[in-house]
């Protein structure tokens, strides 16, 4: 089973550029966010009503995009994920209206029962950015098709806080990404070794549990 890194962070953090970054450098297999080819994605900035059509369509999605690099023989990389799709924007558009107590019940229960059935990634990136940077970075990419809002930055960048605050920090790489280097090039090679440092470690812990299932009985 192939290993699984989750590049998370708040809008504007450059999730998306350290994603491509890390296919073109290391080598990974990719999953994107895809946000301008999903079905639902348009109709939703036009129709708070597709907000539960969205965020199932997102979070299938990301469920698909772990099998397939769990099915693979090289490491992935997400661009976001199962937990971001799930703990920053839907208790985000749950708070502000866009699905009401029982739609985000539903979504709870479909992201519930999509991680147990997968496991959880070997490696988190965290890009730790403030959000009056994110807000600026946000203000100059001009994305032609975005839900997230300027004013939601601070509230989705709490929201990341609190569920980072709940994951194991042996599995997190807390990285700073506030500084000008938009392509990620002065910090990548230091990041690669924290990465493959951390998926060795990650790779030794498993390792009893893979020989006992592999164990005759």
């Amino acid at each position: 089973m192939a290993r699984l890194i989750s590049i998370v962070g708040n809008t504007g953090s450059g999730k998306t550029t350290l994603t491509r970054l890390l296919y073109e450098q290391a080598g990974y297999a990719t999953g994107l966010e895809e946000h301008t080819s999903r079905p639902f994605q348009a109709l939703f900035k036009q129709d708070r009503r597709y907000a539960l059509a969205n965020q199932v369509d997102y979070l299938l999605l990301r469920a698909e995009q772990e099998q397939a690099i769990r099915r693979g023989a090289q490491t992935g990389v997400l661009d976001g994920g199962l937990e971001v799709d799930f703990y920053v924007f839907t208790r985000l558009f749950h708070q502000k209206g866009w699905l009401d107590d029982r739609e985000f019940s539903l979504i709870e229960r479909l992201y519930t029962t999509l991680r147990n059935l997968l496991p959880p990634p070997d490696v988190i990136v965290y890009l730790q950015v403030p959000p009056e940077i994110a807000a600026e970075r946000f203000r100059r990419r001009g994305r032609r098709l975005e839900i997230a809002e300027l004013a939601d930055i601070h509230f989705t960048h709490a929201l990341l806080e609190d569920w980072i605050s709940s994951v194991d920090r042996n599995q997190v790489i807390f990285f700073d990404a506030s500084p000008d280097d938009p392509t990620y090039r002065l910090a990548l090679p230091h990041l690669l070794a924290q990465i493959a440092a951390l998926l060795e470690t990650r790779d030794q812990q498993r390792e009893p549990e893979i020989n006992r299932e592999k164990a005759p009985k």
